[in-house]
């Protein structure tokens, strides 16, 4: 395991394939949510997920509550991850950190990803402001992951692990709640944009704008489901990850 403190740490699965496909987790979400994707993935794509400080087996650690110190952070520890050919999956809050991170990655003229998979998050400009909740108190809070429906009912309702995972909650939340997109040209390399055709939270148009932030191609891809549709949806979304990448440079 790759470790440095107040760092992202990646967690590997398979080494000495053609292309990484690098995961970023969704708010409260641990690395392990992309445990099984190496083994229903072609052989020849290395999956790596990001464990950030707070979450999984660095529970103990600081947290971030912003995104541009987390994204500076990633992009210096990454840095031995980020050669040869490379893609970012984020969903939610791991959309941010991926089209951060890419973006970081073009403004210091560094190789950047070869395909970058947006999911269940807005674009930017057609992201809508809504009252935060990160700094609710806790009966409202918990009403409110709730509706999110991320957080098993049996977690919301046991005060002891709500104790231990509300900071990380809160602090993933903030990330998300205060994240200000800064116009600055497009990437260019291709998106692909997953959604759910039941979520509430992101609508086909929503999704639809990321086609702005690229000047290569784009793909928007919906899949039955809610907000957290990734999980029940995996085989067919890692079928089309596996699609787009042979379709790269590199693949």
């Amino acid at each position: 395991m790759f470790e440095v403190s107040n760092s992202p740490v990646i967690q590997h699965q398979n080494r000495q394939r053609a292309r990484r496909l690098i995961c970023f987790p969704y708010a409260g979400g641990a690395a392990a949510i992309y445990r099984d994707w190496s083994n229903k993935l072609p052989s020849s794509i290395e999956v790596h997920s990001v464990q950030l400080p707070g979450h999984g087996n660095r529970l103990r650690e600081p947290l971030f509550k912003r995104i541009e110190p987390l994204v500076e952070s990633m992009a210096e520890e990454l840095m031995p991850y980020l050669e040869g050919s490379f893609a970012f999956f984020g969903h939610s809050m791991g959309a941010i950190i991926s089209f951060e991170l890419a973006h970081l990655l073009s403004r210091e003229h560094k190789p950047g990803p070869a395909h970058l998979f947006l999911s269940g998050r807005p674009s930017p400009h057609l992201t809508k402001e809504e009252p935060p909740i990160y700094d609710l108190p806790d009966p409202e809070f918990i009403e409110e992951l709730r509706q999110m429906q991320g957080t098993p009912n049996e977690v919301l309702e046991n005060p002891e692990l709500m104790e231990v995972l509300s900071p990380t909650l809160r602090a993933d939340i903030e990330i998300c709640e205060t994240y200000e997109y800064e116009p600055r040209p497009p990437l260019d390399c291709p998106i692909t944009a997953f959604g759910g055709l039941q979520d509430e939270e992101v609508s086909r148009e929503q999704l639809e704008g990321w086609r702005d932030y690229t000047t290569s191609s784009f793909t928007l891809r919906m899949f039955p489901g809610n907000h957290f549709f990734l999980h029940n949806s995996a085989p067919v979304l890692l079928r089309m990850i596996a699609q787009d990448l042979r379709k790269a440079p590199g693949g």
